[in-house]
């Protein structure tokens, strides 16, 4: 079955959206929030990073929709965004491995 290309937003779109993908303190932020929501000093602390750094990304990551957050109390918890940012990374590794 031949699918329709999309228009020419939906590509640049999902271009932009796969170049979110392409750094790899992204995608350990992202698995570190596969499990559970964090806050960006446990994020930093976990990957050895400072958190304006963590911060930085968790901003590209929030912009991209890959992730959400919440506050609570004085804190801000980040968690992944849905289900479909879980699917692309376990599809990614999967593709790595065979």
């Amino acid at each position: 079955m031949h699918r329709d290309l999309p228009n020419e937003d939906e590509l640049y779109d999902l271009a932009e959206l796969f170049k979110v993908f392409g750094d790899s303190t992204r995608i350990r932020i992202l698995f570190e929030l596969f499990d559970d929501e964090m806050n960006v000093g446990d994020i930093a602390e976990r990957l050895s990073m400072t958190q304006s750094a963590i911060s930085h990304q968790l901003k590209i990551l929030k912009q991209s929709k890959l992730v959400g957050n919440r506050r609570e109390g004085k804190q801000i918890v980040y968690f992944l965004a849905d289900d479909h940012v879980r699917t692309i990374i376990d599809q990614g590794i999967n593709h790595i491995e065979e």
